[in-house]
Formats: structure tokens, sequence, C-alpha cells
């Protein structure tokens, strides 16, 4: 196994695990998400609970178009990134995309989520308990924010590792949107080292 630590703001330590078998499928199903083979990718499987407790899933959005973001309230990137992404649900969610943030706050900080999401105007669901072995089984890398985009089967499309550019969640989600005639996004961004 491979083991990963990713130091965080507050002298905080966060441990990733993977293997390098994942590693391969997760290197496999980039490279058919670029060449337009999605039919071809495993669907993403993350089950998490919402503010009230129940469980939640992303396969409840099958159908949909999904942006599935991986964030904190201790993450000054994710604090940068949040208004960008209430601006792009307000545009997008009439037509049929929706959004999840995923929070990786712990039980210290999960008490700061609802002021949080209240202060940045936050009205898509959010999902509690993400862990940082979430983020890495779903190929976002060691740190947050990470980003994936879905489509409306559930694969995992495309991803962004790191703070998100505004053109870079326009044209993933057109192109969702779209027929899928032209060229395909970028299937992996990284703004992180």
């Amino acid at each position: 196994m491979l083991l990963l630590i990713l130091l965080l703001p507050f002298g905080r330590k966060m441990h990733f695990q993977g293997s390098r078998i994942a590693f391969s499928v997760f290197s496999s199903a980039l490279w058919l998400s670029a060449t337009g083979a999605s039919e071809d990718l495993p669907r993403a499987v993350l089950v998490l609970k919402d503010a009230s407790g129940q469980r939640v899933r992303l396969s409840d959005y099958r159908g949909k178009v999904v942006v599935l973001n991986f964030w904190a309230t201790w993450c000054g990137p994710c604090r940068d990134e949040i208004p960008m992404l209430v601006e792009m649900e307000k545009e997008y969610s009439s037509r049929s995309i929706v959004f999840v943030g995923a929070s990786l706050d712990d039980a210290r900080t999960s008490r700061q989520i609802p002021d949080f999401l209240e202060r940045y105007g936050v009205k898509y669901p959010v999902w509690y308990g993400a862990t940082g072995d979430d983020v890495a089984r779903l190929g976002l890398g060691v740190a947050v924010p990470g980003t994936a985009f879905l489509d409306r089967e559930g694969r995992i499309v495309a991803r962004v590792l790191g703070e998100m550019r505004r053109r870079e969640i326009k044209e993933r989600l057109d192109w969702l949107l779209g027929d899928w005639t032209g060229p395909a996004p970028q299937a992996l961004v990284k703004h992180v080292g």
C-alpha cells in the first residue's frame, strides 16, 4: 500500500491510502475519458450523510449532471472557490445540473459548517463526513478543493484538483449539456503540486 500524508493548516495530518492497482484503474479511466469512451468508465460511488444525518448517495442523482466539490471550512482556496460555485449553481440548476458539496470537516470543525454555508449563500446540497480516502478514491488527489464532473450515468468524466477557474467549470458543464460532438475538455486539470 502507498501511504501519502498531507499536512493541513493548524498542524493536522490527513492520511490517504491507495494502491498501485487503484492508480492503474484511475489512469485507465482518465485515458478512456480523454478519448471520449465515457460509456466504459465505472460509476462513481459515494455515500455520506446530509445535515440531518440522513444517508445520501451519488446514485440518487442518476439522470442528472453532477458537480461534486470536496471542500472544508478551514481550507483557504475553498473559501475563495465557493462564491463562484454558488453563482454557477444559480446559472445551471435549471438545466438538470446538480451541485453537491462534500465537506471534509471533522467532528471538531463540522460545527462551523452551517455558519459557513449561510455566510457564502450556499443553497445546494452539502454532505457531511467525507474523508481523504473518499477524495483519493475518486481520483481527486490529496488536497482540497477537488471537483469531479459526473455525466448523467454517474461516471466521472472530468476532474479539477485545486481551486477551479470559472472558464473550467463552464466549459465542462457546457460540454456535458451539449451533444458531445466537439472536443472534450481536458479530463484532468491540476492546480496543486
